[in-house]
């Protein structure tokens, strides 16, 4: 925290602008031995929130023009001095400005640590600072708006409410504990048990929402089955938006798994085409088929293809009773042709549904909102504040745990101060997910996943 550190806060590719982001105590008189303004008016001499047009040199020797941003602690990004050197885009030159910089006295910022001092200096939350990278990583409106709801503190503040209840709980309990000879008002264990169910279902929404928002930020593993010639790479060429597999009238033409990412309505799905599934003597076309039945097993997310055209076959039928237990979408496809295959049998075997031509494009947008609906995103508003990762859910699902036990001990009757005990373990997992009391080795690990310069 005591050094001047500095990076490249754009892309490393050609481009119209680039910047290099210097901060620290030093960063200001580091910005002034290499960046020269039109006027003449050193930075140190400007005020905050200013901009100075001019040139960077290494030395004597002119790199390029730019224009410098300088932002005065603590109204800046990271709560310390900042200046941004902003620069033509090319990368020999927007190296050279960092190279400059660093020659001058400040060092190369790690992964993330701008953002780490903008926590560590009190500016934002573990929270909000975590959500700074998944604005930066997000692939899809949905989870861009999770994203940003969470940086402007929608989800701390929803924490910062339960948290405060159950201090307010606690403190209670500690004090009618510890002075009982005190005037205090008596502990209405049927009230608290009331408040504290209030608590357990705003966490288990928290958890549930967060394991929801898992989906549209991360995506799903999404796997496409069924026998062979029933639509599979049709569907997989419609929903990328691109040719990725060869699709011809010969039954088994894809021997191998065919994978693309796409966003379908608000989900993004890392999706596989595989071989068809059914009984073959190819040793070839088998292991094809074995490959396609154990990435299915382990797909988040199964959309099984069935031929209207053709009646229901036992290779059909295997499928079926494969996917019965599995996170399944069932897609009657060539629905442009005659109907020979009897839907009823797929209904009353697999949860969802949907009728469509991948040949023709109809029916894709409904399959989207099925499938939305089916991964539990369909009501999910990302400007509610979701939980981020698996650090935030199980933080919350701990807090929610411990929780639950004050409750049973309450109901229990089990004395007052072994449920603080509880309560004070929730409080802890809130302050470890807020950052507020975080061990050095959890915020390592949350940095550790940023970009440098960010």
């Amino acid at each position: 925290m005591s050094d001047t550190i500095a990076a490249i806060a754009t892309p490393q590719a050609a481009g119209g602008i680039g910047i290099v982001r210097i901060s620290g105590k030093q960063s200001i008189e580091i910005a002034d031995r290499v960046f020269q303004s039109a006027d003449g008016k050193p930075l140190t001499e400007s005020r905050g929130y200013a901009a100075h047009f001019g040139y960077v040199y290494n030395n004597k020797k002119k790199i390029d023009t730019a224009i410098a941003l300088v932002f005065r602690a603590p109204k800046s990004y990271t709560g310390e001095n900042v200046v941004e050197l902003s620069c033509h885009g090319g990368l020999y030159v927007i190296k050279s400005v960092l190279r400059a910089v660093l020659e001058k006295g400040a060092r190369i910022a790690e992964a993330g640590e701008f953002t780490r001092r903008a926590f560590e200096n009190g500016k934002i939350s573990l929270t909000q600072a975590e959500a700074v990278m998944d604005i930066v990583s997000a692939q899809g409106e949905q989870a861009a708006r999770a994203a940003l709801s969470a940086m402007e503190g929608r989800l701390s503040a929803k924490i910062d409410d339960i948290k405060k209840e159950l201090i307010g709980y606690a403190s209670h309990l500690a004090a009618w504990a510890d002075y009982p000879e005190e005037d205090l008002v008596p502990v209405d264990r049927d009230e608290l048990i009331r408040n504290l169910e209030d608590c357990t279902k705003r966490l288990r929404k928290m958890v549930d929402d967060g394991d929801a928002g898992k989906v549209i930020r991360d995506g799903v593993d999404t796997v496409i089955v069924g026998k062979p010639n029933v639509g599979k790479s049709t569907l997989m060429n419609c929903l990328a938006g691109c040719e990725r597999s060869i699709v011809t009238h010969i039954a088994g033409t894809t021997r191998d798994i065919v994978e693309e990412k796409i966003v379908l309505g608000d989900v993004i799905l890392r999706l596989a085409d595989t071989a068809g599934i059914h009984n073959t003597a190819d040793p070839v076309e088998s292991i094809g088929v074995e490959r396609a039945k154990d990435r299915m097993k382990r797909a988040g997310l199964v959309i099984a293809v069935f031929d209207n055209s053709l009646p229901l076959d036992n290779d059909d039928i295997s499928l079926i009773e494969s996917v019965k237990l599995l996170p399944c979408i069932a897609v009657i496809n060539k629905n442009d042709m005659e109907n020979r295959l009897d839907a009823e049998y797929i209904k009353n075997n697999l949860k969802k549904i949907m009728f469509i031509s991948a040949k023709d494009e109809s029916g894709i947008d409904e399959l989207g909102n099925a499938i939305s609906d089916l991964l539990g995103v369909a009501e999910l508003n990302p400007a509610d504040g979701i939980l981020s990762g698996e650090r935030q859910i199980n933080c919350c699902r701990n807090c929610l745990q411990m929780v639950e036990e004050a409750k049973t001990a309450l109901t229990a009757g089990i004395t007052l101060d072994a449920v603080n005990v509880s309560l004070d373990s929730a409080i802890e997992y809130l302050l470890e997910l807020t950052g507020e009391r975080v061990s050095n080795v959890v915020a390592d690990a949350v940095f550790h996943n940023f970009c440098v310069g960010k």
